[in-house]
């Protein structure tokens, strides 16, 4: 019979906290959430705003999709139930970058509106940041360097985004980029100006704050 789980794990407090790491980064920690139909940019804008801010001296890490289903996520498929438990994961797992002073930028389709609302729920309002790549699906296809919509459309994948299962919209992000006519660094622009915004960081660099 598995024993009581309350009786065994116990928080412990550590004397290195938060504020202290944020402290020594120079800049608060946060999740910066990607999120949009595949092809939409993601990875490129989040890899992008990381280069940008790395150069400024920033803590940063970027979680992307296809990467972590070789690790962390990879015994889990594609249905919606695994695509849950796959956003749950990275959910907590960015949580606990955020509370060691790291800007966490993620990469991911996350078609489901309330996966997402739960991810938010995890950490204070302004440590999440919802960011919609929105493009139209013409677009995204024409993208498609890996052939996955012209596979799902001959139904050789099944439960695909856009295709054979929906993407819901979030309902109010913190930022739309309009990645069907804007250029990457437009984009990666305005995320920037939004971190800076939420006092995410400050100035051009930690240096100036």
């Amino acid at each position: 019979m598995r024993q009581d789980k309350k009786n065994q794990v116990i928080w412990h407090n550590a004397t290195v906290t938060r504020t202290r790491r944020e402290t020594q980064n120079g800049h608060r920690g946060a999740i910066v959430w990607f999120t949009g139909h595949s092809g939409a940019g993601k990875s490129t804008i989040a890899h992008t705003v990381e280069e940008m801010l790395h150069q400024a001296g920033c803590r940063t890490f970027v979680f992307d999709g296809d990467n972590v289903r070789h690790g962390l996520c990879a015994d889990l498929g594609f249905s919606t139930a695994d695509r849950s438990e796959n956003i749950r994961r990275i959910g907590e797992m960015s949580k606990l970058f955020v509370e060691a002073g790291i800007i966490a930028l993620t990469a991911f389709i996350s078609p489901f509106r309330a996966d997402r609302e739960r991810v938010r729920a995890l950490v204070a309002p302004d440590d999440f940041l919802e960011i919609y790549c929105h493009c139209p699906l013409e677009i995204c296809e024409s993208r498609d360097v890996k052939g996955l919509y012209q596979k799902a459309r001959r139904g050789e994948i099944s439960e695909f985004t856009g295709i054979s299962s929906p993407y819901e919209e979030p309902a109010a992000p913190e930022l739309v980029l309009h990645t069907g006519s804007q250029s990457v660094e437009a984009c990666a622009a305005e995320v920037l100006a939004l971190l800076r915004g939420k006092e995410v960081i400050g100035g051009e660099d930690r240096q100036g704050r």
